[in-house]
């Protein structure tokens, strides 16, 4: 399947999604996310995501060659689910997304609440902890803030978190904040000694022969000459600080996760000023 242009009004996927023929999920609110039918459907939906989707999708629904992101694209994220079940059950005429209403109410239902648990939507797992506690920490004592941005507030030289809990799971989250080999990257902070004695701090986002491009803690960007610098000293210890597992309590680690986890269902799609995570 191919989701493609809703004349007017959507840019959307561009290939290969998938419909699978499980039982209809007209009411999914209904049924415990960890009940035996629910495991079944859920492994054959991926089992088939797999085998169908991911040449074009990727295997995390998040795009290749071929096809766009499904899961974070802010399009796609904005899309009801009676505004999905039109596309999938109508198509897109003048795309490569056909129409595929034959194959009935109940099987594209299921595809769309599975696409929606991709994306995090229909998610109903109980918080690890209480949000507020950890809004007061994640802008409080845990000092979260002074890097990270969250829903408009906070730092700007680490990724922005609003919607980091729509593709990150409570354990992946806490993970990521106890663990420095489970981040994704890993930025050191730079100190750049010009040689009229100016010096900066912070972390490198670009950088060739010739030139590097540091971002301070502040934000702000400064393009630097090599010709310029008197030294480059390059930390080894990434940004984040690597102790959060002693610095925070079980309970205020929970809070934290849940407080990220909380802002899923206000944000629009995961959102960054740039590629690192950390």
């Amino acid at each position: 399947m191919k989701f493609g242009i809703i004349p007017g009004k959507l840019d959307l996927l561009g290939a290969g999604l998938l419909i699978f023929l499980a039982p209809a999920l007209a009411h999914p609110q209904q049924h415990a996310q960890n009940s035996p039918a629910h495991s079944a459907q859920r492994q054959n939906a991926r089992q088939i995501f797999a085998t169908t989707c991911a040449a074009c999708h990727g295997l995390d629904g998040m795009g290749g060659e071929r096809a766009p992101n499904i899961i974070t694209n802010p399009q796609v994220q904005r899309l009801s689910a009676s505004e999905m079940f039109s596309v999938i059950s109508g198509g897109v005429p003048g795309t490569g997304m056909p129409a595929f209403q034959r194959l009935g109410k109940p099987a594209i239902t299921s595809l769309v609440v599975y696409v929606k648990s991709l994306q995090g939507k229909n998610q109903t797992a109980r918080l690890p902890g209480d949000p507020k506690s950890g809004e007061a920490l994640f802008f409080g004592n845990a000092q979260c803030s002074t890097c990270h941005m969250a829903s408009g507030r906070g730092g700007f030289i680490a990724p922005e978190l609003t919607a980091y809990g729509q593709t990150h799971g409570a354990e992946q989250i806490k993970s990521a904040i106890v663990n420095p080999a489970a981040r994704n990257s890993v930025k050191p902070i730079v100190t750049a000694a010009t040689t009229n004695g100016e010096l900066y701090h912070g972390i490198i986002r670009n950088e060739d022969n010739f030139s590097l491009q540091l971002q301070s803690e502040d934000g702000a960007f400064h393009f630097l000459s090599k010709a310029d610098l008197k030294s480059i000293e390059r930390g080894q210890d990434s940004i984040m600080p690597s102790d959060y597992s002693s610095r925070l309590s079980a309970a205020q680690l929970n809070d934290i996760v849940s407080y990220l986890l909380s802002l899923r269902s206000t944000s629009a799609a995961p959102v960054s000023r740039h590629e690192d995570e950390e």
